[in-house]
């Protein structure tokens, strides 16, 4: 198998993009939680990485911080971001660091280490992460791959004995972050409100033009752009609309699976339309359009129904910042930020008559059916992934009364709320509910006509709707053995994350949590 080469592309962009910056060593000797031995070989990085225990010595030591990965310099980069609506003019990698930049059998990847110590931009923070964090962030990018989001990835866990202080004292971790790249909106927004570049030289380009030809240069190379004077306004505004329609397709992924980011900020969105930087996150479980997975969003700001408007209102911080080099004129900028609405109401779409079984979205009868089953969810307030799931146990060619049966007694009913006894009468009111949406969802597949043989279409939902989700109790009983040193729960957890179609045969992997488990998440999560 190929190996991957060390490249040192981006760092050639230097001052004041990239600052060269050494990770601190850890002062406790690091442990290794996990490691993701799939992608280190899709990457090449096996003779780095692996050994018969696992992870070889220098290894340990590169994804620990302890050494360099082999003579390329640590670099943290500069950028800025709206922070819940409001604008914080210098942020930058604060506790994460370039830790190499490699030419892999899958093409140019970056790889980010997380937790390794202070950066110039770490605003008087240590620049370390907490092993909960961390372990949340290793599992989530990685479940998130398997269900067919884009996103950034993870090659490793480690902890350490080193203590750091949050609310409480706990314990250092890296995660070492795999992407072709980190760039941000914020990044656009650093170098289009303040020009770092030198002044001496007048004919210099601007510096986001610097920046943003390496960028397309990299990730877009079908655009043949090699430097900053061949980045013309037509250039410039198709990749803008390129970033729009990615983040648009994006954040309907997000809510057909019911993720929550729960921090929006531009400096957390991608430009390459990838899911960055997971902090409070969290998967729906009971189904309420208003969801605030983030404790510290007091204002509900990036709640479940707000994330594609926020998703826009981002994109139009990138176009406000891009038009510092882009010349056209406001209805031009507008009406490309604006084909955000319509990409993302179709793939949204799509993908929930998918989730239902259909194969035509936008139809009448479907697109009733859609609507009255998110209507449906929020008002009984039901499990998201069991809901969806349980529809693998219908035939849509049988009738109500062979149908009805089969759901109320599948492995994923949501007939009955298993993790609280509720009233008969709410039992009974929900059972009436239930029944008129299966009876509309029979009419709707009967309107279209049943072509499709069942097993293939069976087939088919079952590889749309997950059964398994990383739910926050579950996330959390891992974090709890892993901080007695217990690693055994996060290896399950990943395997299980990376399985996200299989029926898991354990029951609690695909149960909501009990009364008693009530996870809040925050930023500091």
């Amino acid at each position: 198998m190929s190996q991957a080469a060390v490249v040192f592309d981006y760092a050639k962009l230097g001052l004041p993009f990239v600052v060269p910056i050494p990770a601190t060593p850890l002062q406790c000797p690091p442990t290794l939680v996990h490691l993701n031995t799939a992608l280190a070989h899709s990457l090449g990085v096996q003779d780095l990485c692996l050994s018969a225990e696992g992870l070889s010595a220098e290894g340990l030591n590169v994804l620990a911080g302890n050494q360099a990965w082999r003579g390329y310099p640590s670099l943290a980069s500069v950028y800025c971001g709206h922070q819940f609506g409001v604008f914080v003019p210098q942020l930058g990698d604060g506790r994460a660091l370039l830790l190499a930049e490699l030419q892999t059998p899958v093409g140019y990847q970056q790889l980010q280490l997380k937790g390794a110590g202070p950066t110039p931009f770490s605003r008087q923070g240590d620049g370390r992460a907490v092993l909960r964090s961390s372990i949340r962030e290793y599992l989530a990018s990685e479940a998130m791959h398997a269900l067919g989001v884009p996103t950034t990835r993870a090659l490793s866990l480690l902890g350490s004995a080193d203590p750091v202080w949050r609310e409480t004292r706990e314990t250092a971790a890296l995660v070492c972050r795999v992407a072709p790249s980190f760039l941000r909106f914020g990044h656009v927004e650093f170098f289009a409100y303040k020009r770092t570049g030198h002044p001496a030289q007048e004919n210099s380009p601007h510096p986001l033009r610097t920046l943003l030809a390496w960028h397309l240069a990299h990730q877009h190379p079908q655009l043949g752009i090699k430097n900053a004077e061949q980045l013309s306004d037509e250039v410039l505004l198709n990749w803008l609309r390129g970033v729009v329609h990615s983040t648009a397709q994006l954040v309907a992924q997000w809510q057909a699976l019911g993720f929550c980011h729960g921090v929006m900020n531009t400096d957390n969105m991608s430009l390459l339309g990838l899911t960055l930087d997971y902090g409070p996150y969290g998967f729906m479980e009971r189904f309420n359009a208003e969801h605030i997975c983030n404790h510290s969003d007091t204002q509900g700001r990036y709640s479940y129904h707000n994330q594609p408007r926020i998703a826009h209102w981002n994109l139009y911080a990138l176009g406000q910042a891009l038009s510092v080099v882009l010349n056209v004129d406001t209805d031009t900028l507008r009406a490309v930020l604006d084909e955000f609405i319509a990409v993302f109401e179709n793939t949204h779409q799509n993908l929930s008559a998918k989730k239902l079984g259909f194969d035509k979205a936008h139809m009448p009868a479907v697109q009733t059916c859609t609507q009255a089953t998110w209507a449906l969810l929020h008002a009984q307030g039901l499990d998201m992934t069991r809901f969806f799931r349980s529809l693998c146990a219908l035939n849509p060619k049988q009738t109500f009364e062979h149908n009805w049966p089969l759901w109320a007694q599948s492995r994923y009913s949501v007939l009955h709320d298993r993790s609280a006894a509720l009233p008969a009468s709410v039992q009974a009111q929900r059972e009436e509910a239930l029944q008129g949406w299966l009876r509309g969802w029979l009419a709707a597949h009967q309107a279209l006509g049943l072509a499709q043989n069942h097993e293939a279409w069976q087939h088919t939902l079952q590889h749309t709707n997950p059964a398994f989700v990383l739910r926050n109790h579950l996330l959390q009983q891992g974090i709890e053995e892993a901080e007695h040193g217990h690693f055994n729960g996060v290896a399950d957890l990943f395997t299980a994350a990376q399985n996200p179609w299989q029926d898991p045969k354990d029951e609690h992997w695909i149960q909501p949590p009990p009364p008693h488990a009530c996870i809040e998440v925050s930023c500091s999560s």
